[in-house]
């Protein structure tokens, strides 16, 4: 048996094995995709107990930066975001990928989202981080970034450095712009801080349970949800367990996606 799995703390609500499940069962092949409880601290131990049954590890908070120096390799996303949500276990080798930025890219364009300038993202971690490549490489050129405690900002400034962004941290509480784009990366059970009027702003809303959630109801724009980034990212996972590269178009990819979002609802 094959066995993957997704990590995190908390994981009990994640839809990942609905995902991964519908898509090994359209694929045919007989690989069990389960759940596992991963505190901070505990990565270490649980990839070293492993054996060579495990094919792949999806890693969500607070896992995705932790996780890089258990790695032999990585992809350069996760070179560059300094994050990786995705562990493919091959030939005694740990190779780390981040499929969040392609996830967003994906989630934008089927949604139909217009092309954007600027945007205003809520929160400072490892997924901040993948929101702030794909926004740059989705054409735009100025973010602000808000985060409760700006000294721990300092690795996003950096990378916004790297990715030709202008980028300007605010506190909790500041005054925050208008952009084209709010970006929350927020838990769900998190209050945003005080924010502008939205008017016809672009939603990116990485959390899903409960939806809508206390950003997205009611929103008069273009409204970009967690489950569309986790369906996305999900099947470029998928790729790289099934063929060893994001980049690489599963066989009937089509009626994979079709299967992945039936299993969580077909949103």
């Amino acid at each position: 048996m094959t066995r993957l799995a997704v990590l995190g703390s908390p994981i009990g609500h994640s839809r990942s094995p609905q995902l991964h499940a519908a898509a090994y069962r359209e694929l045919g092949l007989d690989w069990e995709y389960g759940r596992s409880e991963v505190r901070s601290g505990d990565l270490a131990a649980f990839i070293g107990g492993l054996d060579p049954s495990w094919r792949g590890l999806s890693l969500t908070m607070p896992l995705k930066r932790e996780v890089l120096p258990l790695l032999d390799e990585r992809d350069e996303l996760t070179e560059l975001t300094g994050a990786a949500n995705t562990v493919l276990l091959a030939g005694g080798t740990r190779t780390g990928f981040n499929t969040d930025v392609g996830g967003i890219e994906a989630a934008f364009a089927e949604r139909g989202v217009p092309p954007l300038s600027t945007a205003l993202v809520l929160g400072g971690g490892a997924t901040a981080a993948s929101v702030l490549v794909a926004l740059a490489r989705l054409g735009v050129t100025s973010v602000t970034v808000a985060v409760r405690d700006p000294g721990r900002a300092e690795p996003l400034v950096e990378l916004a450095a790297a990715v030709g962004v202008q980028l300007a941290v605010a506190a909790f509480g500041a005054e925050l712009p208008a952009t084209d784009l709010l970006a929350s990366t927020l838990p769900g059970d998190a209050p945003p801080p005080p924010l502008p009027a939205p008017g016809r702003a672009a939603l990116l809303d990485v959390a899903y349970d409960p939806w809508p959630s206390r950003l997205a109801d009611g929103w008069a724009g273009p409204v970009v949800n967690g489950l569309d980034m986790l369906l996305h990212q999900a099947l470029l996972q998928v790729r790289v367990f099934v063929n060893g590269d994001p980049g690489r178009v599963l066989d009937g990819e089509a009626g994979v996606l079709r299967a992945m979002r039936a299993a969580v609802g077909g949103f």
